[in-house]
């Protein structure tokens, strides 16, 4: 059992990793769409940014909230430089499902649109991205979760977040502090697998 007295604290350090989560979500969701799109009709595009972004998922999370940290004007310690680390590894599921999804609608509903003369943009909204909502959602899924449990690293250049209690209870081998970070880290992750799920199962069958 959580002794009462984190509760309080538990509430608060609850809120700020929803920060650093939705914040960076907002803007990995932001950027990693759209470039996934520009990947779609720029083919030469693809092999440097998806390399780029499988060389952020690679690298190790703490290194890099680390490399970030010395960088002017996105580094630093805090929140700023945790948000930054957690866009860099929530870009590749983004955009790899994104050209996933895009390139996978059928070429005959392609051409079909074409020939009933749709534009370039109205083949996209009207036709493309519909088609493909299940496996874009599908990626930010994935990016999500990920991102709920990479963000207890943030607490490691004073991120903030549920990392606090973490990292305080192994520190002080404290098992009911780590718990205190660790639980409500795994509900939100699967509250949030869950929601993504039912999303992408209504778009499905849209």
């Amino acid at each position: 059992m959580i002794p009462p007295y984190l509760l309080q604290e538990m509430t608060h350090l609850t809120g700020e990793h929803l920060v650093l989560v939705l914040s960076s979500m907002a803007i990995a969701v932001g950027a990693g769409i759209p470039l996934g799109i520009l990947l779609t009709r720029r083919a030469a595009l693809r092999t440097p940014l998806l390399g780029f972004a499988n060389v952020m998922q690679t690298i190790p999370s703490l290194a890099l909230f680390g490399f970030l940290i010395p960088i002017p004007f996105i580094g630093g310690i805090g929140k700023r430089t945790a948000i930054v680390a957690l866009v860099l590894y929530a870009l590749l599921p983004i955009l790899r499902n994104t050209l996933a999804g895009i390139l996978g609608v059928d070429a005959a509903v392609r051409e079909s649109a074409i020939a009933m003369g749709m534009t370039g943009r109205q083949l996209l909204w009207e036709v493309e991205l519909p088609l493909a909502a299940p496996t874009i959602i599908a990626g930010v899924r994935i990016a999500t979760v990920t991102t709920i449990g990479t963000a207890t690293i943030a607490a490691a250049i004073g991120g903030g977040g549920l990392g606090v209690f973490i990292f305080r209870g192994i520190a002080s081998v404290d098992t009911a502090q780590i718990l205190a970070g660790a639980i409500p880290a795994a509900l939100l992750a699967l509250l949030s697998d869950g929601g993504f799920s039912w999303i992408e199962r209504r778009f499905s069958l849209s």
